[in-house]
């Protein structure tokens, strides 16, 4: 039996921003119209290291292929030079159950997240909006802001995080991908802008409802497991929730903390993303709501961009095919 080994430099060489955002489009539709299997994610808790363990396997039932990604995510890891998220992917044959490709899924995770923020942003947000704030400045925001800058002309970045050096960091890695006005800027101020994109790991929220202007779009990505919450309530309570998935945005996006808490109730969530791809239901309808974007990451889109790689791999032949028995 033989399987395609993929490294993430090869699964880089791969991949471009607007073909994934294609993918993932593809799979929330398809999310939509029942063509998915996509059991929730397990988790292990990695208590004593801060840290967890998550399996998400996925069946893409129109591409035909499945498999299954493993991802941690270790808040901790970047004072041990390690990343905060690393994974590793399996794409299966249904036909056979045997594995066709395993792929550091590390990058493509990143890749994934930021086109669904891109993706939500061309259904959810102003036609003209231009002004784009970043909490956060991590490799996630790095891949919100590719996505989003193909969707809108981003005529300003405004950045903000615990560390100026990242900050610094961040422009200067972004600026030349993204050609815009770039400020650093206290929370507050960061806040006052079209498209707002929030990717910390935080517990408690620290995005505050009076900041948010009307109009505003928001992308919150950075809690994607239960207990972890960046926004005040108040916000999702007066906005329009958008989730990925209702059952597991539930358990651990944005709005588990406020339903389990019972600010929210499930009849406050407007719909999945895929619903609106669909045509199902309207995005925004106006261009005083706030709407919010409640990203917790889905299998299927892994699934969908993993097979994207595997098929550029195989008509290209990148990688190294090894025999498992």
């Amino acid at each position: 039996m033989k399987v395609r080994w993929l490294s993430r430099e090869e699964v880089k060489s791969l991949l471009t921003m607007t073909d994934v955002m294609d993918s993932v489009e593809d799979a929330f539709l398809q999310h939509s119209l029942q063509n998915v299997q996509m059991p929730p994610k397990i988790y292990l808790d990695f208590l004593k290291y801060g840290g967890d363990l998550r399996a998400m396997p996925a069946y893409l039932e129109k591409q035909d292929i499945g498999g299954v990604k493993i991802v941690n995510v270790h808040p901790n890891n970047p004072n041990k030079g390690l990343p905060t998220v690393m994974a590793v992917l399996i794409i299966n044959d249904p036909s056979t159950g045997a594995p066709l490709a395993i792929m550091d899924a590390t990058y493509l995770t990143d890749l994934r997240t930021g086109a669904s923020g891109g993706i939500a942003v061309k259904h959810l947000a102003k036609k003209n909006s231009e002004i784009v704030g970043m909490v956060g400045t991590g490799r996630q925001a790095r891949t919100q802001l590719s996505a989003i800058n193909r969707i809108i002309d981003v005529n300003e970045v405004k950045v903000t995080s615990n560390s100026k050096e990242d900050d610094e960091k961040f422009i200067e890695e972004m600026k030349s991908e993204v050609n815009s006005e770039y400020r650093i800027c206290d929370l507050e101020e960061t806040c006052k802008c079209d498209i707002l994109v929030t990717t910390t790991p935080v517990k408690q929220p620290i995005i505050k409802s009076a900041w948010i202007l009307e109009g505003t779009h928001i992308n919150a990505i950075g809690a994607d497991a239960k207990g972890k919450e960046e926004l005040d309530p108040m916000i999702l309570k007066n906005g329009k929730i958008v989730v990925d998935d209702m059952t597991q945005s539930s358990h651990s996006g944005e709005i588990n903390v406020p339903l389990s808490k019972g600010i929210l109730e499930p009849k406050d969530i407007y719909a999945e993303l895929g619903n609106i791809i669909e045509g199902k239901i309207p995005g925004r309808t106006n261009s005083n709501e706030i709407t919010i974007f409640d990203s917790t990451g889905l299998a299927i889109q892994d699934i969908a961009t993993g097979f994207l790689v595997y098929t550029k791999a195989v008509n290209n032949n990148v990688g190294t095919v090894l025999s498992l028995f």
